[in-house]
């Protein structure tokens, strides 16, 4: 499966690797310290984690395959969009925005203050982000397999650098950045 953007250019998808641990992510998990919701799970492979470390953890997906992955590798799951009525609203301690789900919706800020509100006072949002020196922006994509494509969606890409000027907008005025194993988050809180 490939990645099309709305100028042409295709890059693969490579969705494989979010079926097991990737490097860094015992890092990403040892920040969860309570109740976490993994925004855009796939097929579960934090939110699956979270429950063997005995942390609390619900994957939401608007894709129904990736919430059956996620429950019968033994997590818990719902199929819904951020957008949508979310249990324990206001009373997560974290959520994640692993693998670049920052890009969900096409909109960095509108995103970040949805999970101001699902997240409780002074609760995170583990965001993992583009390099810094990386351009910031907004793009049409879709899925793409042989002849067969999706709709055109909005993704958005958001560099290290801009991520706290949007975090602050939305309610998170500290963005604590870090690096694992090549890959750069930040930590909203």
């Amino acid at each position: 499966m490939d990645i099309e953007y709305s100028d042409g250019r295709m890059r693969p998808l490579a969705a494989e690797r979010w079926f097991g641990p990737i490097e860094g992510d015992c890092r990403l998990l040892a920040r969860c310290d309570g109740p976490t919701l993994d925004v855009g799970s796939g097929p579960g492979r934090l939110t699956v984690a979270l429950k063997r470390m005995g942390v609390p953890a619900l994957g939401i997906d608007i894709n129904p395959l990736a919430v059956r992955l996620t429950r019968r590798a033994g997590g818990l799951a719902l199929r819904r969009s951020v957008f949508d009525p979310l249990p324990l609203t206001g009373r997560w301690s974290q959520a994640l925005l692993a693998d670049g789900n920052i890009g969900i919706g096409g909109d960095p800020a509108a995103l970040l203050l949805r999970l101001r509100e699902l997240v409780r006072p002074g609760g995170t949002v583990i965001a993992e982000l583009a390099e810094p020196g990386s351009p910031s922006r907004v793009e049409q994509v879709r899925l793409r397999r042989g002849e067969r494509a999706g709709e055109w969606f909005a993704w958005a890409t958001v560099s290290a650098n801009d991520i706290g000027p949007i975090a602050r907008r939305c309610g998170f005025p500290s963005a604590d950045h870090w690096n694992e194993a090549g890959r750069c988050f930040a930590t909203l809180s």
